[in-house]
């Protein structure tokens, strides 16, 4: 029973940390990367599409992702446009963004949350008196090898078909259709176009995969560390 328990609580902690570790992997490609929107904004040629310096632009960007993280009460950025000042966002665009901020601030909370379940199973695991060089590592790695391999898999679902699996991902997450926004008329989709969004995500999938397979191959060390000390 006691054996039991100690693996439940480590494929509890270890689904936990994928988790943080995926959602980390987000925050640490759109605000831990130095330089990522602008090697992006010139790949898709961005500030001829929208007729603003980079400097402006940088500007714009930051204040919108200090938004996103709760650090501005409110969104709209007054710039300079095609030698005009004027204000960035229009009110649609303020809403969707709304929406977004709500999102991305829920992922902070959970990511919180697993933290608070891990140092929960920590605790009830050292209670129990695991083994931290065998049982520990053992039930990590049953724990992210089944999230990898589901994270795997739906990574291949969506490589095969981005743009659908995009709009998917809209319906899913938004109640309203202020993410269908028009080119000619809402500037956030020129400075953000699919191809950023799919760079984005094929880099947090990178980050994510990294972190996890380095964290498997130290469990992979522990165990065989372990198996060698026994002989």
């Amino acid at each position: 029973m006691n054996r039991f328990l100690q693996y439940t609580f480590g494929v509890i902690f270890s689904i936990c940390l994928m988790v943080v570790l995926l959602f980390t992997a987000v925050e640490a490609a759109v605000y831990w990367t130095p330089g990522y929107f602008e090697k992006e904004y010139k790949k898709y040629n961005v500030t001829e599409s929208v007729s603003m310096k980079m400097d402006d632009l940088m500007d714009v960007t930051n204040q919108m992702m200090a938004y996103l993280k709760g650090n501005r009460t409110e969104l709209q950025v007054n710039t300079t446009m095609g030698g005009v000042r004027r204000d960035f966002f229009s009110a649609r665009e303020i809403a969707h963004m709304e929406d977004v901020q709500g999102l991305f601030l829920g992922a902070m909370s959970i990511r919180r949350g697993c933290l608070m379940v891990m140092v929960l199973c920590l605790i009830i695991l050292m209670l129990l008196k695991i083994s931290w060089n065998n049982t520990f590592p053992r039930s990590v790695l049953i724990g992210s090898g089944l999230f990898f391999l589901g994270s795997a898999v739906i990574a291949g679902i969506i490589s095969s078909d981005f743009t659908k699996y995009f709009i998917m991902f809209h319906h899913m997450f938004f109640t309203n259709d202020f993410w269908m926004l028009d080119p000619s008329t809402d500037m956030l989709i020129n400075i953000v176009p699919e191809g950023f969004f799919r760079d984005t995500v094929f880099y947090i999938g990178f980050l994510y995969f990294f972190s996890v397979v380095i964290l498997l191959a130290l469990c992979v060390f522990l165990m065989r560390k372990k198996g060698e000390n026994s002989k």
